[in-house]
């Protein structure tokens, strides 16, 4: 019988904590409820895992939580895990959401998404001094696998949880996949594997000093919100979808495109953005200027509409998007505030 592993607590902690931040479709409850398991029924540990998230929708933010502790230690708190041990960022453009590596404990490690080397992501996460930053290319194993993102970071994350065997969380991912889709289980256990040795680990030593953690408060109350408080319409042309993207977005390929606009038609979300341009006859015609891919959730709806393969489906690298981003030339109409709606009134 495998002995129980002894957890890396500091003095006064009951709990090893670990937050997985992610949005809807990478899989990060799943891959919470995976290293939950092995710990408590492979391992011997007491814990417990449970999971936030809002409408369940793809694109939507996602937060797992997963505390372990010794088995004679009871489990009495259900709370969101606000000081983790280990935070794995499931993708990287949370970072710019912000909060999502904060309450991170004194030695702690954040684990990104990425295939960049953690080097590149020191000033943005500033991670107090002795912590640890990781990256490891979720995304690039999964696709090189044909599996997903959460199994190759929950291997990251075995990795930063050194008590736990990788053997027993091995075993729970077979046992998981084993039961719907048995012809998944070695591909998952590869991208596990591979998950756990390609992550590359920097210790941070010019961050800042560490400081006890505060609980926001939040910014607006029944008190302190303004009167009159507008509900914005559900449109993506308030809002950036980029983060609902998996990894994939499609390319035009401009010189094969036939202007038929079946692209146009399939789109939820109006992404592509059109010029009245002079044809050869001197007829002016809508033409296909681009993709705004700051609207773009990576769908692949216009993909299978294009009859011409002027749309191709593209692996996403950082950068690409906003490089070649066509933006739209309008600009929204926001609500006007009280004091313009004043303003206009009085005149």
């Amino acid at each position: 019988m495998q002995e129980t592993p002894t957890l890396p607590l500091a003095s006064g902690e009951d709990f090893f904590e670990v937050r997985l931040e992610s949005i809807g479709g990478l899989g990060a409850n799943l891959a919470g409820q995976m290293l939950a398991e092995a710990g408590m029924l492979g391992a011997g540990l007491n814990g417990a895992q449970f999971s936030s998230y809002g409408s369940e929708k793809k694109g939507t933010p996602v937060k797992s939580f997963v505390r372990f502790c010794a088995p004679q230690t009871e489990v009495r708190t259900s709370s969101p895990v606000e000081q983790p041990h280990v935070i794995a960022v499931f993708h990287v453009a949370l970072l710019r959401a912000g909060g999502v590596l904060a309450g991170l404990r004194p030695g702690g490690i954040a684990i990104l998404n990425s295939p960049h080397p953690p080097e590149d992501f020191v000033a943005v996460c500033a991670l107090p001094k002795g912590c640890r930053l990781a990256t490891v290319d979720g995304t690039g194993i999964a696709v090189a696998e044909r599996s997903r993102v959460n199994t190759a970071m929950l291997g990251a994350v075995t990795a930063a949880c050194s008590f736990l065997p990788p053997d027993v969380v091995r075993a729970q991912i077979s046992k998981t996949f084993g039961k719907k889709y048995p012809a998944l289980v070695e591909s998952n256990v590869r991208t596990f594997d591979r998950g756990m040795s390609e992550m590359k680990v920097l210790v941070v030593e010019d961050g800042p000093e560490y400081t006890e953690y505060a609980r926001p408060e939040p910014l607006l109350g029944y008190l302190t919100q303004r009167l009159g408080g507008v509900v914005g319409p559900g449109t993506s042309i308030y809002k950036d979808l980029s983060l609902s993207r998996q990894g994939w977005l499609p390319e035009l390929i401009r010189d094969k495109c036939i202007d038929c606009a079946k692209c146009e038609m399939v789109c939820p979300d109006y992404c592509f953005v059109w010029e009245s341009r002079i044809d050869a006859k001197g007829r002016r015609q809508p033409v296909l200027a681009g993709i705004d891919y700051q609207y773009c959730k990576g769908c692949m709806k216009c993909i299978e509409a294009c009859p011409t393969e002027a749309l191709v489906k593209k692996l996403e690298t950082e950068g690409w998007a906003e490089e070649n981003r066509v933006a739209h030339h309008f600009q929204p109409v926001l609500p006007e505030t009280t004091q313009a709606s004043a303003e206009r009134s009085a005149r």
